[in-house]
């Protein structure tokens, strides 16, 4: 069912552009003005309308129907970059001292303003309404959040997204129903002591060395507690103790994350570690304090919507090239809090980058291959319209 043509050459180069430009000026979550700004007049060129500052820096545009009860489709997009100092030596590499698109951000953003100049070339036809969802403050958080309460969800009867991942190739999709993304909750541990001489460790009691303990014990909770069929990893991140050689520290804090894909081995890990952190009272004479911060839910594609979005691909990608994603990323996505609200898809795009070093996200060295913004554009515009057309499957509802 091709509803959308594959853009034009100088579509493409319009998308290239953009996101170049981003690319050069990365900004961080909730800091996203000049980012927005730059949508903003994009959609304005495309004579489409927007709400600015939606949850903050979001920006949410319209076009189709403009009926009350028309069904309607989203399609979301993350706009904000991660501190990270740049090493890719791209000519347009960040501007931005410390600051960096190194997850593909500056490409979404481009592949859904591409998708929103397909759609404006068919508003016409459009058999219902598409909301397109530009969303700050992925990277941790949690802007998803903010854009639901301020409406940007209002009507919405199912929701698409992608996510540019270079483990995959350039026109590979991946496409899984169910469990894609863990929990990603966080945690703090505080141990506190006397403190005291180094050379008279029998006069006090050795937060560094309580903490130490306490970090090698951590790993047998994976290890012997949660079961080995159910994926898990607990990892300290950040330790902080200690000021000089010959003092025993009094404080040192401890911050890690959680992973997991089920509530049963969630708690399991919760509360194993709070457990250890309380035994560390005993054992070494100290006082501790664990505390838990709730992070993303997983990602939970929906069945129906997953269908269409296969069968999308397939026709854009041939039905060969369609990928599954066997076990669910440890990584997270708050695309996650708009699944809650509605059903919808998250699939990946493949942009494996042939002819550069092979840097992961989140890397100072990330990059990935350009070709993928029209494949990322095309399969956006006609998912929203196939699933405009085929609604009685999804079980679209329509709401004020």
């Amino acid at each position: 069912m091709n509803i959308i043509e594959m853009p034009t050459g100088q579509q493409i180069h319009w998308m290239r552009d953009i996101r170049r430009h981003l690319h050069q000026y990365p900004e961080l979550a909730f800091a996203e003005f000049a980012t927005a700004r730059c949508i903003a007049d994009h959609l304005k060129e495309l004579g489409i309308p927007c709400r600015e500052q939606v949850g903050r820096t979001g920006i949410v545009a319209t076009l189709g129907s403009t009926e009350a009860n028309a069904p309607c489709v989203a399609l979301r997009a993350d706009m904000d970059a991660l501190p990270i100092t740049e090493q890719t030596g791209l000519p347009f590499a960040s501007k931005t001292p410390g600051v960096m698109h190194a997850c593909g951000h500056d490409g979404h953003v481009a592949m859904l303003l591409g998708a929103a100049a397909l759609l404006k070339a068919k508003e016409t036809e459009l058999p219902g309404r598409v909301v397109l969802i530009f969303q700050p403050a992925e990277e941790g958080d949690g802007g998803a959040q903010g854009m639901i309460a301020e409406g940007a969800l209002d009507g919405v009867g199912t929701i698409f997204a992608g996510h540019i991942d270079r483990n995959y190739s350039l026109n590979e999709i991946v496409v899984q129903p169910g469990l894609i993304s863990a929990f990603t909750d966080e945690f703090i541990i505080e141990i506190n002591s006397q403190g005291g001489h180094a050379a008279k460790p029998h006069e006090t009691q050795d937060s560094i060395l309580a903490a130490g303990q306490l970090i090698t014990s951590i790993q047998s909770i994976v290890a012997r507690e949660v079961h080995p069929c159910f994926p898990a990893v607990i990892t300290i991140g950040s330790i902080h103790g200690g000021n000089a050689a010959n003092v025993i520290a009094s404080h040192v804090v401890l911050e890690g994350t959680i992973r997991t894909t089920s509530q049963e081995t969630r708690d399991i890990c919760i509360a194993g570690l709070q457990r250890m952190t309380q035994a560390m009272e005993q054992l070494h004479r100290v006082q501790t304090s664990f505390t838990f911060v709730e992070g993303y839910p997983p990602v939970i594609n929906d069945d129906a919507a997953s269908r269409i979005a296969a069968e999308v691909a397939a026709g854009i990608v041939g039905p060969d090239r369609i990928k599954s994603q066997p076990m669910p990323s440890l990584g997270g996505e708050d695309f996650s809090f708009f699944l809650q609200k509605v059903p919808g898809c998250l699939v990946r795009f493949g942009a494996k980058h042939t002819e550069l070093h092979d840097a992961p996200a989140h890397s100072p060295r990330f990059d990935f291959d350009e070709q993928v913004l029209p494949t990322g554009a095309l399969f956006l515009a006609q998912t929203a319209c196939v699933a405009l057309i085929r609604k009685e499957d999804l079980g679209f509802f329509t709401g004020k």
